[in-house]
């Protein structure tokens, strides 16, 4: 199997590297950075995820003799180019928020430095890998909150494709999900992993005592005993006449879930199974996690709206230049200036700006030098690249553990699910704040709730 990933990629890419090798602009120092211009309709904040997957990426970004071979036979680039490619490696300097890191509109959360013709090429496999996982870690994030430290099981392998299903859940994972039921994602990431049984296991038995018999003689007491397959109370006494009290779980999976779920937890408790934990999946998102905040509810499962971005399967992450070196040698902003994709040119830098008590305000974004500490900001570019070398790497638990600490951060407002602004407005240092174009013209008029 090929594992190069330089053709994860555009065919444009490799026909704007050709012209600018022949005019002699390739060459030219170049800035190019990775923002969103806006988040999805009723999301407050997103969560980067994929940062580790793009430095896997970039790590094996060559052009082998098969993907050299591939272009000559498609006629794609010519002679003098393919011998520029097979020779490729990245060489410059890449800046970037880290894994679990929140965002707003106009966050710069990857600025990618070198010459244009070795940062073009990275074009689209970084906005594909940053694109898909942060769409899942925000949706997870927003999943997670609302659990209100209840456990959250991704379980979506089945509804997406089979690497994006691996990506999910290390993305999962990274916004404060405790397992996944992808064992490729276990074995690949060591993301921790469970899993008991589906209806089908039951259904195979003649009786649903036999099944539950069956399980727990192979997994023992503690393991999750899946109820609603046929008649839910007569399946929690059969499962605690085979257990007793030691009974790790009870998943329930289809029904009116909250009143359920209070039915299940008074037959429990009546029957002394009062440790016994209720595990609730079918089809899950954020909005019924928070209507089950009152519920007895011990951990969700939460597959298809998870994989899926919960609606917004895109960050809309964008790769634009935003300076470049002159004929002069100077580096000069460029930005795009139509009216509804407007950019804003210059090398940027990115702050959290925080009150005394610690809560962010708002995401400061400017050129040049950054501003005076007043001691409460909090610098989000990170270098990951230097001079080629991969040096910005973190575990997914070091990254869920730096996701958890920065949501905290945020305004309580921040976790709301109605439509609304950003929790935090993007300030742009500079004489240029009159033409942000990330800052709505309405003030935030959030709740505490």
């Amino acid at each position: 199997m090929n594992t190069s990933t330089a053709l994860l990629t555009d065919h444009y890419e490799l026909t704007m590297l050709q012209a600018s090798l022949a005019d002699g602009t390739a060459q030219r120092r170049s800035v190019f950075e990775l923002f969103a211009r806006r988040l999805p309709d009723g999301r407050r904040y997103g969560v980067v995820a994929g940062v580790n997957r793009l430095l896997d990426a970039l790590d094996g970004f060559r052009f082998d003799e098969q993907a050299i071979a591939f272009l000559a036979d498609r006629g794609v680039v010519d002679h003098t180019t393919r011998d520029w490619l097979a020779a490729y490696r990245f060489s410059g300097d890449i800046a970037g928020y880290a894994d679990g890191e929140i965002f707003f509109p106009g966050s710069p959360v990857l600025v990618v430095e070198s010459t244009f013709a070795e940062a073009v090429l990275l074009e689209t496999v970084f906005l594909s890998i940053l694109n898909h996982d942060s769409a899942v870690a925000s949706a997870a994030s927003r999943m997670t909150w609302w659990a209100g430290g209840r456990p959250c099981i991704e379980m979506g392998s089945r509804r997406t494709h089979e690497e994006a299903a691996v990506a999910s859940a290390l993305a999962a994972y990274i916004a404060g999900f405790a397992t996944t039921s992808n064992l490729e994602a276990a074995r690949r990431y060591g993301i921790p992993s469970a899993g008991t049984s589906a209806h089908s296991f039951t259904l195979l038995h003649d009786t649903e005592r036999e099944a539950f018999t069956s399980q727990v003689d192979a997994l023992g007491k503690g393991t999750t005993l899946l109820v609603d397959t046929y008649d839910v109370a007569e399946a929690v006494r059969t499962a605690i006449e085979l257990t007793g009290p030691e009974l790790g779980a009870v998943r329930l999976d289809s029904g009116d879930l909250p009143s359920l779920a209070g039915q299940v937890r008074e037959q429990l408790d009546s029957l002394g199974a009062t440790r016994t934990r209720i595990i609730v999946t079918s089809d899950l998102d954020e909005f019924q996690i928070a209507a089950l905040a009152p519920a007895p509810v011990d951990g969700y499962g939460v597959g298809t709206s998870l994989v899926t971005g919960s609606g917004y399967p895109t960050c809309g992450f964008v790769y634009k230049l935003v300076a470049r070196e002159d004929a002069t040698g100077a580096m000069v902003p460029v930005a795009k200036k139509s009216v509804d994709k407007i950019s804003i040119g210059g090398r940027k830098w990115a702050l959290r700006r925080r009150n005394p008590a610690g809560v962010a305000e708002a995401e400061l974004v400017g050129v040049g030098s950054l501003p005076e500490d007043d001691g409460d900001d909090r610098e989000l570019l990170r270098p990951l690249v230097k001079s080629g070398e991969i040096i910005g790497r973190t575990t997914p638990a070091e990254s869920q553990t730096h996701h958890l600490k920065v949501r905290d951060e945020l305004p309580r407002y921040a976790s709301q699910l109605s439509r609304g602004e950003p929790a935090l407005p993007t300030q742009y240092v500079g004489d240029y704040t009159s033409t942000n174009p990330f800052t709505p013209t309405a003030r935030r008029t959030g709740s505490t709730s």
